[in-house]
C-alpha cells in the first residue's frame, strides 16, 4: 500500500511537471488560437486578412481567408509563413537579406513583403512554425499575425540571451 502511495505520488508529480513544460511543437491546438486570435485582431480593427499557420517543418496546420479576401491573398499568407517556416526569420528581414546576401533572391521559398512572423515558445527559446497573414498593408498583417501568436500564449521573436 506504501508503494502505491508513494508511486502516485512520483506519478503526480511527473505529470504535472510535464503539463507545465514549455510545447516543443506547433499543435493544432496552437494554430487554432493563433487564428483566433487574428480574427478578433481583424474584427477589432475593421480589417480583413488570410492567415496560414505553419510547423516547423514547413507544413500547413491552419489556415483562414476572411471575408473579403480573393484566393490570392489566401496564397499569399501560405506563401509567407512557408518562407519563415523555412528560413526562420520574419518576411520582413527578408527583403534586406535579399540585398546584403549574394544569392538569396533566387533561394527557394524566400519573401520580401512583410507579414510572415516565427512563432516560438512562450520563453521565446524554441522555434515552433510560422504564421503569416495578407489582405491588407504589410505592417497591418504583422500586428495582426503577432496578436494571434500573443493570444496563443506564444512568443513572435527569439529569446535574447
Amino acid at each position: 500500500m506504501v508503494r502505491f502511495a508513494v508511486f502516485a505520488s512520483l506519478l503526480a508529480l511527473a505529470t504535472g511537471a510535464q503539463a507545465q513544460q514549455a510545447p516543443t511543437v506547433l499543435t493544432a491546438e496552437h494554430a487554432q488560437a493563433i487564428i483566433d486570435g487574428c480574427k478578433a485582431y481583424a474584427s477589432e480593427n475593421g480589417r480583413s486578412h488570410a492567415v496560414a499557420v505553419y510547423d516547423a517543418g514547413a507544413n500547413p496546420v491552419a489556415f483562414l481567408r476572411m471575408t473579403g479576401n480573393g484566393a490570392g491573398a489566401g496564397a499569399f499568407a501560405m506563401e509567407k509563413a512557408k518562407a519563415v517556416a523555412m528560413w526562420r526569420f520574419p518576411t520582413s528581414g527578408m527583403e534586406e537579406a535579399v540585398k546584403t546576401t549574394p544569392g538569396f533572391a533566387d533561394a527557394p521559398g524566400v519573401v520580401t513583403v512583410a507579414g510572415g512572423v516565427p512563432i516560438f515558445t512562450a520563453d521565446g527559446k524554441i522555434f515552433l512554425g510560422a504564421a503569416a497573414a495578407s489582405g491588407e498593408p504589410p505592417q497591418e498583417d504583422v500586428a495582426c499575425v503577432e496578436a494571434g501568436i500573443e493570444a496563443a500564449g506564444l512568443a513572435s521573436q527569439r529569446a535574447r540571451n
